[in-house]
């Protein structure tokens, strides 16, 4: 699994969390709409799939640029994020 690493995505929506394994060669727009879906179908369709979805650093709070790949950004094996 060298082309994915492991991240927590908190949902503050639906006051839960989930553990992914994320492609590293996809850009974030790309797998912030993936983790959407994903989060939406888990959730039995408690959160809704937007198309603004935006994708956050729980370290910092600000968001990922959505032009950069997930191996260009800081997010790392057992990164946490929010989707919001």
């Amino acid at each position: 699994m060298n082309n994915k690493i492991f991240i927590i995505v908190e949902v503050p929506l639906i006051e839960a969390k989930y553990e992914v394994y994320i492609p590293i060669s996809k850009k974030i727009h790309k797998v912030t709409a993936i983790l959407a879906k994903a989060v939406s179908e888990l959730s039995g369709g408690h959160y809704p799939v937007k198309q603004d979805a935006t994708l956050y650093s729980k370290a910092t709070g600000l968001p990922y640029d959505i032009n950069l790949t997930v191996k260009d950004s800081d997010i790392r094996n057992g990164s946490e994020v929010i989707l919001l």
